[in-house]
């Protein structure tokens, strides 16, 4: 059962800080949609999932992280097919997959308190000017970055529940389990938070 994005290492990737490696993430992402060649996609596309995998994650668990993104880019690129030309489908295909490569390496290569006050630091600007609460701000990020995996665990472990009881294993009867579940989960943390005073409003 995954309990963090984050995969402890000592790679490059690792040793870089997260403000360069947001900013690397944020110009690849523009950059790419600038690039429509399919082979600099490929080559693009094949270094990013090298990138990922040298932050000394496995493969098999390098997939299953991603997984369901890979699934939304593989129904998309279908659709894809049916409005555009196989060429632009697949040039639109690689792109997405780059980035997601890229930003699947950062997460595994971050660990959250550092995503935390990265996020703040960013968001202080926008303090000063009255708009938000920093603090706020990178704490949202991080619980999210920290919970998406324990959403996960649970998906799974209710799809093993449904099949041990013989039950077809489909999304929709899983769904009102799971978002109950979340939503306990929220108020839990949401009444530590407001008793440590961490929002202090």
């Amino acid at each position: 059962m995954l309990t963090s994005l984050h995969i402890e290492g000592t790679s490059l990737l690792h040793r870089i800080p997260v403000k360069p490696k947001l900013a690397v993430l944020m110009g690849f992402g523009l950059a790419l949609y600038l690039v429509s060649n399919p082979f600099a996609l490929v080559l693009a596309t094949a270094l990013t999932g090298g990138l990922y995998l040298s932050t000394g994650i496995r493969p098999a668990q390098a997939f299953q992280r991603i997984r369901p993104v890979l699934f939304t880019i593989a129904f998309l690129s279908l659709v894809n097919l049916v409005l555009l030309t196989p060429v632009e489908t697949l040039v639109l295909t690689l792109r997405l997959l780059a980035i997601l490569f890229l930003a699947a390496a950062v997460t595994a290569s971050t660990a959250i308190g550092d995503f935390i006050a990265a996020i703040t630091d960013l968001a202080r600007p926008l303090e000063r000017l009255g708009l938000i609460k920093a603090a706020d701000i990178g704490l949202a990020f991080g619980l999210v970055l920290r919970f998406v995996p324990e959403i996960a665990a649970r998906h799974e472990a209710l799809k093993e529940a449904h099949a041990a009881r013989g039950l077809p294993v489909k999304m929709h009867r899983m769904l009102g389990a799971l978002l109950i579940a979340t939503l306990k989960d929220a108020d839990r943390i949401a009444e530590a938070i407001d008793a440590r005073g961490i929002r202090r409003h």
